[in-house]
């Protein structure tokens, strides 16, 4: 048997470990939710979809500008 030594030796996936938390936000919205199921606005806002494409679309035209 070969158990895994205690301390220092955890790798982290900083891209599982934010997906984790999104998980988590997404349950947490819908056990709090009225409604049967989260509506594709409400799973935006959650996600931050919309603050994540104005940042891009922010970055975009910056780049766009410098050209």
């Amino acid at each position: 048997m070969h158990v895994a030594p205690v301390g220092g030796t955890a790798v982290q996936d900083h891209v599982a470990l934010a997906e984790i938390e999104l998980c988590g936000d997404l349950i947490i919205a819908a056990s709090a939710a009225h409604e049967d199921r989260l509506s594709l606005e409400s799973i935006d806002e959650v996600l931050k979809v919309a603050e994540e494409r104005t940042h891009d679309a922010d970055d975009a035209h910056e780049r766009g500008a410098g050209e």
